[in-house]
């Protein structure tokens, strides 16, 4: 437990100083390997007008620079919220393997971070969510995808 309690402090450093320094809102993220911090960010969201750079994916994209790798197997990532749906897909995406959080989703919507109506989105069929969003199939992209699972140089990722 002293290691947890290390690499969350730490997480809470990188969010207070982001929040100090007006990069954006009050979360921090360290991603740890081994035993040793490989990545971490605080929320870049204001300072890049970037709506992904969350700091769990800017922590992510540290990690995977400083380890030369797009899978972050082996992986833990300390977060000060629990991850919203962008963040929690681009853990499960770059493989990491365990996940931990100090404030819940529902803390974090009381200090206004609400991410209930996109959990909602998700659990629906495109076609009934409040985004339009429109099927659109082209024989071209078909084939681009036919093409790819043919090519043996291809790198396979490991099924979700």
């Amino acid at each position: 437990m002293e290691q947890q309690e290390f690499f969350m402090q730490e997480t809470i450093k990188e969010a207070r100083k982001g929040v100090e320094q007006g990069s954006g809102g009050p979360f921090g993220s360290v991603i740890v390997k081994d035993g040793k911090i490989v990545g971490r960010s605080s929320n870049k969201v204001f300072e890049t007008n970037d709506p992904t750079a969350h700091a769990e994916v800017m922590a992510i994209r540290d990690a995977a620079k400083n380890l030369e790798t797009a899978e972050l197997v082996g992986c833990e990532i300390y977060s000060l919220g629990e991850p919203c749906p962008m963040c929690l897909a681009a853990i499960y995406w770059a493989r990491i393997e365990k996940v931990y959080f100090a404030n819940t989703k529902e803390e974090a919507a009381r200090v206004g971070f609400d991410d209930t109506m996109i959990y909602r989105e998700l659990a629906m069929p495109f076609q009934q969510r409040s985004l339009s969003m429109q099927h659109t199939p082209f024989e071209d992209a078909k084939k681009l995808f036919s093409d790819w699972d043919k090519n043996v140089d291809k790198t396979d990722l490991p099924q979700t």
